[in-house]
């Protein structure tokens, strides 16, 4: 099993208690200023500017560069940063820092001294945002509208000072320039197709989500801005889709394959699937019984019909099934899901195993190692045993360490716990936010590189002009 982490990353959960050990804390309580102009100068006698690279606004799955000018040397600053998301739910970082000889702070090379994280992190003020209400999942639905994230300069180490130095506001965009956002209704097939722009056509993708039903679309919007034809699809609790899911049927995510494969901007014969969690065993499912599947990855599947059976054709898989009187409570009072699962009594010919030694094309399997949703690592491992037994290559594993079950693109806050939709209750998901952030951002490229090698060659789009 392949596991790509830097020492940081499996080193981050020991640092972070180690600060807490220290006595340093976390404050979660940020105050948000009032609204201001762009890289306003808020304290008497002082020029000081932070800026944000590149300017004004960025792709959400790319990096910028955050510094701050017109400080006295050596002088200690907090940065803070807060966005509020489509609900008005409000996330919040900061970050102790001191600036250099000549006043001047970058944070591509000053290590933070405390805070929501500590280190040399530049992308920790983005990755590290938690949310004031317990238990909220960081989501964008519409891709359409930017998310706005207000970065402030504070004098001090003190979070909740009233000293603003200065302060400045930038956009996060999911549709890159030129990307075409359409609707997608063709016979039963809900969901949205973005394409890249150019004349195409382009390699093709679909993406599935998991057991929250509806439609999410800021992944596929990503990928469009990265080469790729993308359809995020909806399977249920959107439209005139059925409410509930009892049983999966392939019939409907085979005529989402036929809708992409005949699409005149879809380049073929084949397209790739990219799911995670329920929507990753759906693709795997997918790339096992139908046909026109060149590629695919799974995000923390299981590999298994795990609560639902899957059927196609005189093809039936059944549920492995679960015991919720298996789940336990830690000691924040939360659920932890982790072991409600029945075994795999048999291995990997356990017969709710999906068959994916059928499948034609490549797969590749993306597992965070402390997923407390099921052991993704555990049946990562069967899907291996399972496909070398019956001749395959042993597929290529990505196992990250301190990485829970929501592996999101590059730079999204992580989601320890939430809502579970089947459970009603809240659940811890695994994950220590270092950790997982880089995993996140290795994950996304090799999840690119991947599409990029089994689907073709792809149109490179560029953010610069956002």
């Amino acid at each position: 099993m392949l596991r790509l982490v830097s020492a940081t990353s499996t080193q981050s959960g020991f640092r972070a208690r180690l600060f807490l050990s220290c006595g340093w804390t976390v404050v979660s309580s940020l105050r948000l200023l009032g609204a201001g102009s762009t890289q306003q100068h808020l304290a008497e006698g002082m020029a000081v500017t932070v800026t944000v690279e590149p300017a004004g606004r960025s792709r959400w799955d790319e990096p910028v560069r955050i510094s701050a000018s017109g400080l006295d040397p050596g002088q200690r600053v907090t940065l803070r940063a807060s966005l509020r998301d489509e609900k008005g739910a409000l996330f919040r970082a900061h970050a102790r820092y001191c600036a250099d000889t000549r006043g001047r702070l970058d944070l591509a090379r000053a290590p933070a001294l405390g805070g929501s994280f500590a280190g040399l992190e530049p992308m920790g003020l983005f990755w590290a945002l938690e949310p004031d209400k317990p238990f909220w999942r960081f989501l964008k639905r519409d891709v359409q509208t930017p998310l706005k994230i207000v970065l402030e300069v504070l004098d001090g180490h003190d979070p909740e000072s009233e000293r603003l130095l200065s302060r400045t506001e930038h956009e996060r965009h999911f549709l890159g320039p030129g990307v075409r956002r359409e609707p997608v209704r063709a016979g039963r097939v809900r969901g949205t197709l973005f394409l890249p722009p150019g004349p195409g056509p382009f390699p093709g993708i679909i993406d599935i989500f998991g057991v929250g039903g509806g439609l999410m679309e800021y992944r596929a919007s990503l990928l469009a801005s990265h080469g790729f034809a993308t359809l995020a699809l909806a399977y249920y609790r959107f439209e005139d889709l059925p409410e509930d899911l009892d049983t999966i049927n392939l019939d409907y995510f085979e005529d989402a394959v036929c809708y992409m494969v005949q699409h005149s901007q879809v380049k073929g014969p084949g397209i790739g699937l990219l799911g995670i969690s329920l929507g990753a065993d759906i693709c795997l499912c997918m790339a096992s019984l139908l046909k026109n599947i060149t590629a695919t990855v799974s995000i923390n599947g299981s590999g298994l019909s795990g609560s639902r059976p899957m059927h196609y054709k005189h093809t039936s898989i059944p549920p492995l099934g679960h015991d919720l009187r298996r789940a336990k409570a830690t000691f924040s009072g939360l659920l932890d899901i982790v072991d409600i699962h029945n075994d795999i009594v048999g291995g990997y010919e356990n017969p709710s195993m999906i068959p994916m030694e059928n499948a034609e094309g490549p797969i590749l399997f993306i597992v965070g190692e402390d997923d407390h949703n099921w052991r993704s690592e555990v049946y990562a491992q069967r899907a291996c045993e399972r496909l070398q037994a019956h001749g395959k290559e042993k597929p290529l594993v990505l196992s990250y360490p301190g990485t829970g079950h929501y592996i999101e693109p590059p730079y999204f806050p992580m989601c320890p716990a939430s809502l579970h939709r089947l459970v009603k209750e809240p659940v811890i998901w695994g994950g220590e936010p270092r950790a997982h952030s880089k995993a996140q951002v290795d994950a996304w490229e090799h999840i690119l590189a991947f599409f990029s090698k089994h689907l073709g060659d792809i149109q490179k789009t560029s953010s610069s002009k956002l």
